[in-house]
């Protein structure tokens, strides 16, 4: 017999709930994404549904309908009643005793949650701070997985010394993107972010960005920025699904133009609000 303890508990294998052998746990085994709903409708589903799609053929999980996936994220949030919603759902490659392998036929584990979601006028209208931290993820992160280590202990770390996100830069001394945002600099009129790559997540927000860019007028620039590009630029921001555009104020030591969020990013944020309605 193998056994177990779970805290202070001795038990044999056979007794133990499935979801201390899910491979999420053991492995970061699985893809998740975020959504959100704006007044009572949610926001960008089948953008989100298809990269989730993406994320599911790209570690080889199978047996998953997305169009289930769908109506299970149409039902929990019309269950849940709140207009402004955060949605949040993973699914694993399934429940096994750990092995590095997995078998052919395991079964997928599927997990939501809905919460209300308050938006923070206030970082709009001030903007954030952001620091500088080494890009320490793996080279895939293209693929949403739930293998966050190195996001969660940059954002950490930027927390305790008084930021609100952390920029990543890699190897190279190029930004890549935040820890948990998409980030962006305005030059002259010329919206700038990293070109999409193995080592940058495909945002959906930034679908959006790009396309309220080119509704502004603003042009549009993918290449790759130093920090010391970044603290230099007019304006800066982050692009994230549950705030969408926030203004950043402060990069590292540097203000970022007169330490308010500038004309254009403000311009950004009211047109953006045309594809939440």
């Amino acid at each position: 017999m193998k056994l177990a303890m779970v805290d202070d508990k001795i038990t044999s294998f056979e007794e133990l709930d499935p979801v201390h052998f899910d491979r999420g746990i053991y492995f970061g085994d699985g893809v998740y994404e975020v959504l959100r709903s704006y007044r009572g409708k949610i926001f960008a589903l089948e953008e989100h549904l298809q990269r989730f799609a993406g994320s599911l053929a790209a570690i080889r999980i199978t047996g998953i309908d997305v169009g289930v996936i769908r109506q299970r994220v149409e039902r929990a949030f019309l269950a849940a009643g709140f207009a402004n919603a955060k949605i949040y759902f993973h699914v694993t490659r399934g429940s096994e005793p750990r092995s590095h392998t997995w078998k052919p036929d395991l079964k997928p584990n599927f997990f939501l949650t809905v919460s209300e979601l308050v938006d923070n006028p206030e970082e709009k209208a001030k903007g954030i701070a952001v620091c500088t931290h080494p890009d320490e993820r793996w080279k895939r992160c293209d693929i949403k997985s739930l293998n966050l280590l190195p996001n969660i202990l940059a954002k950490q770390a930027a927390a305790e010394k008084g930021f609100s996100e952390a920029i990543l830069v890699d190897d190279a001394g190029f930004i890549t993107e935040g820890a948990g945002s998409a980030f962006f600099a305005i030059v002259k009129r010329a919206l700038q972010t990293a070109p999409l790559s193995a080592n940058i997540l495909p945002s959906i927000t930034r679908q959006f960005v790009t396309k309220t860019a080119k509704n502004t007028g603003l042009a549009i620039e993918e290449r790759c920025l130093t920090p010391q590009q970044a603290a230099t630029a007019d304006e800066l921001f982050l692009a994230v699904t549950t705030k969408d555009i926030v203004p950043v104020v402060r990069f590292d030591d540097a203000t970022i133009g007169d330490g308010r969020p500038g004309p254009c990013t403000k311009a950004l944020i009211a047109e953006f609000q045309k594809f939440t309605v």
